[in-house]
């Protein structure tokens, strides 16, 4: 059994790359329904945010892993990127990667809470499409469980900082105080409730929420006493506030070149402040350009994220020994899993043998009573148990070492075992 992932994020590619791979879930299941044709994988999870796009996978000893997985990010980008964009880890290295991941030590904002429910989401959704087993089942369980304990253990996730926060933030940094200002945000999603909560709580004069789904646009917009209004008037409204913040799941540019450059003409040189987190991104960086537009993308926020980084450092320090003792424990239990169906198989023989044995004993004693039955029964259990307790804990012991595969091909030949499987059941 090998463990490996393939990825990129915040901190290895800069957004237009990230951009390339950004999936949204539909396109996530596909990818999934098709893993076994792209490639030779034994399980799979895919893990894609607005700053990370991850492959989590398992495959036989034999097999060379990276090409298999870079396989799967050609179908998804057509073509593979520099290969320094990407990380590359195996073995215990995946472990210890998950689990930062979820627990939010390795966002671009330290701490922040999305990405332990898309952490979730993303393992939720590869059970649903049959591409998990045994060893991803165990892994993204315990990373969703230390990733909750790290967050209510420690302080990493206090102070309402998050890359939504850092855009508004931002923003007062360049606007100054905000408190007469209007906004408009495009989308309705979890960062644009954020950035409308973070622009409330500085007092901002009005805010409009332009969405696809109008309805949802509502909803959002009646929690700060807001407007909704349909995304395709967004151009409409854009000429009456003073700021601009996108983050929607769109897949071309909401604001094209052209379409800003007749707005500021209709502005007659109104500056406009414009800030865009989402990936793919919402306005087209040539906007930027524009006399009297400020743009900033979610890879400007980088100073204020490196002042939230600052903030949080001790308390994610306090979180390295929970995540190392974690690792410890699942490495522990990976070792132990690469036997286990070589185990379980010798067991299961070892009980076809008892329970033909005491079928036959119950035939030539036919006056035993329930309870005498009963008591033969659990004593023949507890001598296969006696029986097999030294062999299964030498099993245990060599998992993982030089000498496992020695072990497998030996006890594999005595018993008659097919590649670890159960050896068989009684018809």
């Amino acid at each position: 059994m090998q463990l490996a992932v393939l990825g990129l994020n915040h901190n290895t590619a800069p957004i237009a790359v990230r951009e390339r791979f950004a999936l949204t879930p539909e396109e996530v299941r596909q990818a999934l329904g098709h893993i076994n044709a792209l490639a030779d994988l034994d399980e799979a999870v895919l893990l894609s945010t607005c700053n990370r796009t991850e492959l989590y996978a398992v495959f036989d000893d034999d097999a060379d892993g990276l090409p298999a997985l870079e396989k799967v990010y050609q179908a998804i980008a057509g073509e593979m990127p520099g290969k320094e964009h990407f990380y590359y880890y195996k073995g215990e290295q995946v472990i210890y990667h998950l689990f930062r991941v979820a627990a939010g030590m390795n966002s671009l904002v330290v701490g922040e809470g999305q990405i332990l429910s898309q952490v979730k989401v993303s393992y939720l959704t590869a059970v649903r499409e049959g591409t998990t087993g045994p060893v991803l089942n165990v892994l993204f369980q315990r990373a969703l469980a230390i990733g909750k304990k790290i967050r209510t253990e420690t302080h990493i996730a206090d102070n309402p900082v998050s890359v939504s926060y850092a855009a508004v933030k931002k923003a007062h940094e360049v606007l100054g105080h905000l408190a007469n200002r209007r906004v408009l945000i495009l989308g309705a999603g979890t960062m644009a409730e954020l950035m409308a909560k973070h622009l409330a709580g500085h007092g901002v004069e009005s805010i409009i929420i332009a969405n696809r789904n109008l309805e949802k646009a509502k909803e959002l917009a009646a929690q700060f006493h807001g407007r909704a209004v349909p995304l395709e008037e967004r151009l409409r409204w854009a000429g009456r506030v003073d700021m601009i913040l996108t983050s929607t799941g769109a897949t071309e540019y909401l604001i094209t070149l052209s379409q800003a450059t007749e707005l500021m003409m209709k502005r007659q040189g109104k500056p406009l402040m414009m800030i865009d987190i989402a990936v793919p991104r919402d306005i087209d960086p040539e906007v930027g350009d524009i006399d009297g537009v400020t743009l900033y993308n979610i890879d400007d926020l980088t100073q204020v994220v490196e002042d939230n980084k600052r903030m949080r450092a001790k308390e994610a320090e306090a979180a390295y020994p929970l995540i190392e003792e974690a690792v410890r424990e699942m490495t522990d239990r990976f070792e132990y899993l690469s036997m286990r169906p070589l185990m379980v198989a010798i067991t299961d023989r070892f009980d076809l043998v008892r329970r033909r044995i005491v079928k036959k004993a119950f035939i030539k004693t036919p006056d035993l009573t329930e309870e005498e039955r009963r008591v033969i029964e659990g004593m023949s259990k507890m001598i296969v148990r006696k029986l097999l307790r030294e062999p299964m804990i030498k099993f245990r012991d060599i998992a993982g070492s030089d000498e496992e595969h020695v072990y497998r091909d030996m006890l594999r030949e005595i018993y008659g075992i097919d590649d670890g499987k159960e050896a068989g059941h009684e018809k």
